[in-house]
């Protein structure tokens, strides 16, 4: 059953595209993203009806230069065709100007999202360049039992790893982003689940209490070492796009009514979706619903149709998007018509 879902993943092109988070304040994000980090804003979706906007940056190799305009009609086919991952900041109208108003970050009790990360070659030079422009710390690269690593937060307290990335990696940028970090109850299932969507298991990592299972959508033609190998390592660290990680606290998947907080419901709502592309997005739920896991919504169902959020082991959401789109706009989804 596994290996005809990986035969149908490989039809239809499984690309991971995008992680999404809401923020109160699109201006700080975008700004602390594109200007801090190295990230390139690629393209800007307005949903004023809906009283939403979207904004889509990830970290282009440093001799790609990106000339497009978010907004237009050319940035959107770029964006619904790139085989780049981005993070998706989703903006509700309004938030920015509640003086108490926050989401929620993560990282408390049975929260799933841990965190993002990118990777360097100079941790502590960059972690003193951070501090200098003012980011908060939630540990040092010299603060607590792992040394050489930090935790910075962005504006909305989200946790940003600082990682160095291994040597000789021929990455150009100073920065690269490297991870999304969710936590899952049982890998058994979590592992099989995403190798469906096209993704590869490239490094796994156990200790006493817990394990880290990285995935990624690898370049094509790329091959990569065994997961449990010494070669793992340097090939993760050297990787230039992200990778899913997958985290593991032991005994979690014997306890039948431990559940994570997956970030779509109050009071802890924060992180809101992994998304992938494929080629055709009904036979792509078609592919996932043997398995049982269930959907948000089907391509059919809601206002927007064609696109579609199926839902992970854990009940992560899970987007479903069209490459390319429906039309020459590449609008990956469309509305239906109201009624007369």
């Amino acid at each position: 059953f596994f290996f005809d879902l990986m035969a149908v993943a490989n039809t239809l092109k499984w690309s991971w595209q995008q992680t999404m988070l809401r923020v109160k304040d699109p201006l700080k994000s975008v700004a602390f993203y594109k200007d801090l980090l190295g990230f390139t804003l690629i393209d800007k979706i307005d949903f004023p009806d809906m009283k939403f906007t979207l904004y889509f940056l990830t970290t282009l190799p440093e001799d790609e230069k990106y000339t497009l305009e978010p907004g237009t009609v050319e940035a959107h086919k770029y964006l619904w065709t790139t085989k780049h991952v981005t993070i998706e900041l989703t903006h509700n109208y309004g938030t920015e100007s509640q003086e108490d108003f926050k989401y929620h970050p993560g990282n408390q009790e049975k929260d799933g999202f841990g965190h993002v990360a990118v990777n360097c070659d100079d941790v502590y030079a960059c972690c003193e360049e951070l501090e200098k422009a003012g980011v908060q710390f939630k540990k040092k690269p010299d603060e607590g039992r792992m040394k050489g690593l930090a935790f910075v937060y962005d504006p909305d307290g989200y946790w940003v790893e600082i990682i160095k990335r291994g040597d000789n990696s021929g990455i150009k940028n100073k920065y690269n982003y490297s991870q999304t970090m969710l936590r899952v109850k049982d890998p058994k299932k979590s592992i099989p689940f995403y190798e469906s969507l096209g993704m590869t298991c490239i490094r796994e990592n156990h200790f006493s209490d817990f394990s880290l299972y990285f995935l990624a959508t690898l370049p094509e033609g790329t091959t990569a070492p065994a997961s449990d190998s010494d070669e793992a390592r340097a090939f993760c660290k050297n990787l230039f796009p992200p990778v899913l990680e997958l985290t593991h606290n032991h005994g979690t998947e014997t306890q039948e009514d431990f559940a994570h907080n997956t970030g779509n419901t109050e009071p802890t709502k924060g992180f809101g979706h992994i998304g992938f592309l494929v080629d055709d997005v009904d036979a792509a739920c078609a592919q996932l619903e043997p398995m049982g896991y269930g959907f948000v919504k089907k391509p059919g169902d809601g206002k927007m149709k064609g696109l579609a959020f199926a839902k992970d082991p854990d009940g992560y959401w899970v987007e479903i998007v069209k490459r390319g789109g429906y039309d020459a706009e590449a609008t990956p989804y469309w509305l239906e018509p109201a009624a007369q």
